[in-house]
């Protein structure tokens, strides 16, 4: 796969740092994840592929553990606020002085400078600050936030994961690694260039909820349908409006494209509440007019297209989606196929590859220094 030999430590934490550990993971690269000593409540769910090693980072000898790792590591990933990782002897001024091809990723909210970079955020607060909050939502109604998915793992995970990609292509030339700083709020904003850059095209210029895209015409909207289910429609350009019209069974003079969008929605609602989702299907797969059902996580992977390409398994009653996007040599084997770690699962097998003996890691169990997975505190 195209990052196998690659070494990732990940220090624990939720969803961004996971997800960026996962997809490196998922294309092969070996990730250890940091779990602290006493998290038996694994909340993890992004861990599938990864190992485990428990470490105290508050004993002298924990640390001392994590730096002879990172000595042989390609990255480390941390999710702590700023100040943290130094206050505990493990910044990456220290790291990388023993190890200068270290690639050091910082994932967090506000990033490593400004006035904000020491307060406590989620992805709703990073959405917010990075200006895209404000054009989500119906007209008339208050902003609407996409669940936690644009800022933790857009501008998050998946754009630390890219940010590390880029420091190991840069390594090949210079040897050296560098200090990946990974804000969401600037993460996100960079996901959402295209809504900053054409804000003077005319499909925008009216309020939230008024324009083209944000819920404000009716070929760009979800529908539901006879039996309570969904369908999409994006007919934006003039040959699929075209076919919509004619899969609805409407005439361009009953529904001019760009009439009154509110009457329009209300013919459009109308019309679709006559068949099932299924019967709409039928109507609109074999032809270009935009139109797809809104599937739930269940129906998903049992869509045609999708089973056609693969695009899903499952660990259990789990579906996971399979890495994306495929790469004809060395595509990703999806890590969610294999059983995520317990807390501290390997970490007498990581000490016994450091050197450490039994005696030595009965000892720093003993200690509270390091832990191994005990079932019973599940």
């Amino acid at each position: 796969m195209a990052l196998r030999g690659i070494k990732v430590l990940e220090l624990a934490g939720l969803a961004p740092v996971p997800f960026c550990g996962m997809v490196l993971a998922d294309f092969g690269a070996s990730v250890l994840r940091v779990d602290k000593v006493g998290a038996y409540t694994d909340l993890d769910c992004l861990g599938n592929g990864k190992k485990s090693i428990a470490l105290n980072l508050k004993d002298s000898k924990g640390v001392e553990i994590l730096k002879t790792l990172a000595k042989t590591s390609d990255v480390l990933i941390e999710p702590f606020r700023k100040g943290v990782m130094e206050r505990l002897g493990l910044g990456p001024e220290t790291l990388m002085k023993d190890n200068p091809r270290l690639i050091y990723a910082r994932l967090t909210g506000w990033g490593q400078t400004g006035i904000y970079s020491t307060r406590a955020g989620h992805d709703i607060n990073y959405l917010a600050l990075s200006g895209l909050l404000s054009l989500f939502g119906r007209k008339g109604e208050k902003p609407i936030f996409p669940v936690n998915l644009a800022a933790d793992f857009g501008g998050g995970g998946l754009m630390c994961a890219l940010g590390i990609l880029l420091a190991l292509h840069e390594r090949h030339s210079s040897g050296l690694g560098q200090v990946i700083d990974s804000s969401m709020v600037e993460g996100t904003a960079y996901l959402g260039s295209w809504l900053f850059r054409s804000q003077k095209l005319p499909i925008w210029g009216n309020e939230r909820g008024s324009n083209q895209l944000d819920t404000g015409s009716h070929f760009y909207e979800v529908y539901e349908t006879k039996d309570g289910k969904f369908v999409s429609v994006g007919a934006i350009e003039p040959q699929f409006y075209e076919e919509l019209l004619q899969g609805l069974g409407l005439s361009y003079d009953e529904a001019p494209q760009f009439d009154d969008y509110e009457k329009l929605k209300v013919l459009f609602e109308q019309k679709f509440k006559e068949k099932t989702q299924e019967e709409w299907c039928r109507v609109f797969d074999g032809v270009d007019a935009c139109v797809a059902p809104v599937l739930t996580l269940e129906e998903a992977p049992k869509h045609p297209h999708n089973k056609e390409r693969g695009c899903f398994g499952s660990v259990g009653d789990d579906i996971i989606p399979k890495p994306a996007p495929i790469l004809s040599r060395t595509p990703g084997e999806a890590s969610g196929l294999k059983a995520a770690p317990r807390s501290g699962e390997n970490t007498r097998d990581v000490l016994k590859e450091l050197g450490y003996s039994d005696d030595n890691i009965n000892e720093l169990i003993g200690n509270g220094t390091v832990e191994c997975f005990n079932k019973s505190k599940y």
